[in-house]
This record gives structure tokens, sequence and C-alpha cells, in this order.
């Protein structure tokens, strides 16, 4: 089982990570894609990365915008591997916004 990081681990490793904030034991981050079909690429694209990581994000697709929040259910609370898949997110999100664009 994954050691839940203390508040200053999560702030401290959070300044690597725009955007994400901690809100009610989750980390948390909206990402507004170009469009609905880039914003699915980009779903895809994390789904494959949670499987292989065997760590699952919960994701609310809102037309272009994607709501990510990341706890490890298993330990009941913020560890390195919500920390991991917020990084690996801002790829997906970042390759997927690349993408799109003409």
């Amino acid at each position: 089982m994954s050691r839940i990081l203390s508040d200053e681990e999560v702030s401290r490793q959070l300044a690597d990570l725009p955007g994400w904030q901690v809100a009610g034991g989750e980390l948390r981050k909206a990402v507004e894609l170009p469009d609905f079909l880039c914003a699915i690429r980009c779903v895809n694209a994390v789904a494959a990365d949670a499987e292989a990581m065997n760590h699952h994000p919960d994701i609310d697709i809102r037309w272009r915008t994607l709501h990510f929040a990341l706890s490890t259910h298993s330990a009941g609370g913020i560890t390195q591997l919500d920390i991991e898949l917020a990084h690996q997110i801002d790829a997906d999100a970042s390759e997927a916004a690349s993408a799109s664009q003409p």
C-alpha cells in the first residue's frame, strides 16, 4: 500500500503541477481543451496511462472541459501515485491540445 503524503509534501510537489489543487482530500484540476474530440483523445490517453499504472482517476467530461480528481482510495488519501498520475495527465492534455493545432 502506498503511503499518504503529508500536507507539506503535497504542497511542495504541487509547485511543479500548475492548476492542480487539493480539495476534499483529492488532487483536482479542470483542463479545457480546444474541442470535444480533443478532450476525448485526452481521456483515452489518460485511461491508457492509468491502466498501465493500475491507478485510476475520476474523470468528469463536460463538452471540452475535463475535471480530474485523484486520490488513492486504498490508502485513504493522496499518495505519490496521485502526484505521478497528475504529471502524466498534464503531459497527455498538452499532447492532445498540440495534436489539434492546424
